[in-house]
């Protein structure tokens, strides 16, 4: 008796149809892709009992003929994929022709069609895949396909369904997506005979999000956009105060098709980095656009999962894109206060401000630069990189920093008393920007070569007065005080500003150390540390052992997966080298540079932190002034690690609070 045997093309058929339909929200979406790939411009979703009872889909697309209808049922049956040559750009939603084969084989389908231009329609009823009637019908151009009875044959699938609010959720959901993923089709979604939502297919991205998420979602989201010429990002993200404690509001979509990337994914919340508190995650809506040759979209049955081609310009495409809407962010957090049952309305800031940094010395241009620095060997390479700062930084660099930004900024404001320095040997760890006597001789000293002697002359001296024109105005402010040594009271126009002096101080220092360009610093472990990794993040971070040596860190392989870490990135305890290695192969694996973009600035907060002026620790009112006018210039908004520096009360606020209005 032979062994191996051909199943029956019924249990053939059910078994595919448990790949592309696993609950009513897989058959929601296959079949609005379908519409959209038909051209329809007015799509009506509706459902009962979460769609286990009831799915009808109605669009006015081009329609099907009568012989096309019942093919169409067929597996592999396809109107969108002629040859292979078809795969290697996929530009419709639906190209397998397994859809409506699969959801036939599992339920009972009526489908009423009329091809475009002509006078008559056609009828088809099927059971369990089988067609069982077929008549002619007038209907309207396009097609209304009805689904009963989700797995009524297929009791194994059945017992496995969620309650009906749980299956109606999921396909809201599905609905939603479809829907933002196309704003200039009008899709309405009705559940249980209540419409949910209508939008309202202008092609207006913000007035789609408006009528599918709600007005809350929609009244505080940024604008985005960018991209390169290959790659295009457009949509909405929202700012970091408004991020939410799940994924859940994070749309993706290419090419007009909803996707799952953790490469996007990434990306974006690359973008919020230093943002954003531990546990938040951004919301947004992101449509990216580029050639669909550049991208493998036949990886998952449900074409969710996508392969891109140049995974790093990608990441780039959209992680400036995100990064620059954010720097743009005019919108302030809102709080409420306790006795109120009302949010306190956001008060947008000024049209006129942007950040700017406090005014900082310029290094000065190689011309000019002294002669020991410009002849001095220097070696090449990241190794190099690591030597030089850790031969040229000191070990008290916390108090340099905090001397560094409090000397700077409390001369560039014009405060009456310099603050008292913290170290008396300035020499020895300044910048080369800093010290000023050195500059400002050299400056006449392009008249060296003949041809640039006369032009260089006049040049140096226009810059000068450029930064007073360029710097934001101040609004009117009063500080009041300092609470519980913790909080600067501000008084400014119609508002009463608390300011965290720590988590803004902090940001302070995170955002001139960025600025400096600062190397990693590296620390030697008193004991070197052990860490179990996976074969293949081992065999990722050996090969790029240069790499890790520039962000200060020293591994070696130790057999077996283990690396034995001899130095670690200052301000990292040996507790944190396990996490610190798969963080990097993580980033190494999704193609992007963790130098420039994570491990660095993760390095340069730990150092503003300790840095930073401490809560609960009286400070100097001379110290407040920089930190304030930094908030107010509306460079400071979140420390580092994305807690809010400010809470704002407006006057009206108060006297409600106190009955007085």
């Amino acid at each position: 008796m032979s062994v191996i045997h051909r199943l029956d093309p019924h249990v053939a058929d059910l078994i595919a149809a448990g790949e592309v339909v696993e609950r009513p929200a897989s058959v929601v979406k296959e079949l609005v892709e379908n519409s959209l790939d038909a051209g329809a411009k007015s799509i009506t979703v509706e459902i009962q009992r979460g769609g286990m009872s009831l799915i009808r889909v109605t669009d006015n697309g081009c329609g099907m003929s009568p012989e096309d209808a019942g093919t169409a049922f067929l597996r592999h049956a396809t109107s969108k994929l002629r040859d292979e040559y078809g795969l290697e750009a996929i530009g419709t939603l639906g190209f397998r022709g397994e859809a409506l084969a699969a959801i036939s084989a599992v339920s009972r389908i009526q489908l009423l069609t009329r091809l475009r231009g002509t006078d008559e329609g056609v009828s088809l009823t099927l059971e369990a895949g089988v067609e069982t009637e077929r008549e002619s019908a007038g209907c309207p151009e396009g097609t209304t396909i009805l689904v009963k009875d989700l797995f009524y044959n297929t009791p194994a699938r059945l017992k496995f369904m969620k309650k009906d609010v749980a299956e109606g959720a999921g396909v809201t959901v599905a609905v939603t997506r479809c829907a933002l993923s196309h704003p200039e089709v009008s899709i309405r979604y009705l559940k249980d005979g209540k419409e949910e939502f209508q939008t309202p297919g202008s092609g207006a991205a913000d007035a789609c999000i408006y009528a599918v998420l709600g007005r809350d979602f929609a009244k505080t989201m940024l604008p985005a956009a960018g991209g390169s010429p290959d790659i295009r990002v457009s949509g909405y993200i929202c700012p970091p105060a408004n991020a939410k404690g799940n994924r859940s509001s994070q749309y993706f979509f290419l090419n007009g098709r909803c996707i799952k990337s953790q490469l996007v994914q990434a990306a974006l919340e690359q973008a919020y980095r230093n943002s954003l508190f531990t546990g938040r995650f951004p919301m947004c809506v992101l449509h990216i656009t580029m050639k669909p040759n550049q991208v493998d979209v036949n990886v998952h049955p449900a074409k969710t999962e996508v392969r891109f081609l140049q995974e790093r310009s990608v990441f780039d495409a959209v992680y400036r894109t995100v990064l620059s809407a954010l720097q743009g962010e005019t919108v302030k957090p809102q709080i409420s206060l306790p006795d109120d049952g009302e949010k306190a309305e956001s008060v947008p800031a000024p049209a006129a401000e942007k950040p700017v940094f406090p005014p900082v010395r310029k290094s000065p241009p190689a011309a000019v630069r002294p002669a020991d620095t410009a002849a001095a060997p220097e070696k090449s390479g990241p190794s190099a990189v690591s030597a030089k700062s850790r031969e040229t930084l000191p070990s008290n660099m916390p108090e340099i920093v905090e001397q560094l930004v409090f000397r700077q900024s409390s001369r560039s404001y014009g405060s009456p008393e310099p603050v008292k320095p913290l170290i008396t040997h300035r020499a020895d760890y300044l910048p080369p920007e800093a010290p000023e006597a050195e500059v400002e001789p050299k400056q006449p000293e392009p008249e060296s070569p003949p041809k640039a002697a006369p032009v260089p002359a006049p040049e140096p001296v226009k810059p000068p007065p450029a930064p007073p024109a360029a710097e934001t105005p101040l609004p009117p402010y009063r500080i009041l005080g300092e609470a519980f040594n913790a909080y600067i009271l501000v008084e400014c126009g119609e508002e009463l500003i608390l300011i965290d002096k720590h988590a803004a101080h902090e940001r302070l220092l995170f955002d001139r150390l960025k600025q400096h360009d600062y190397p990693s610093m590296g620390q030697l472990l008193l004991a070197p540390e052990v860490v179990e990794l996976d074969a293949e993040d081992k065999q990722r971070l050996l090969e790029n052992e240069a790499l890790l040596r520039e962000l200060g860190i020293e591994a070696e392989d130790f057999g077996g997966n283990s690396l034995v870490v001899r130095q670690l990135p200052s301000g990292f305890t040996p507790a944190d080298a396990a996490g610190l290695l798969e963080e990097l192969s993580a980033s190494l694996l999704l193609g992007r540079r963790p130098g420039t973009l994570g491990i660095r600035d993760e390095t340069l907060a730990t150092m503003a932190c300790k840095a930073a002026v401490k809560a609960g620790k009286g400070s100097d009112p001379l110290e407040w002034k920089p930190v304030v006018e930094a908030v107010l210039r509306g460079q400071v908004k979140y420390c580092p690690h994305g807690r809010p520096v400010t809470m704002r009360l407006t006057h009206h606020q108060i006297d409600r609070n106190f009955k007085r209005c």
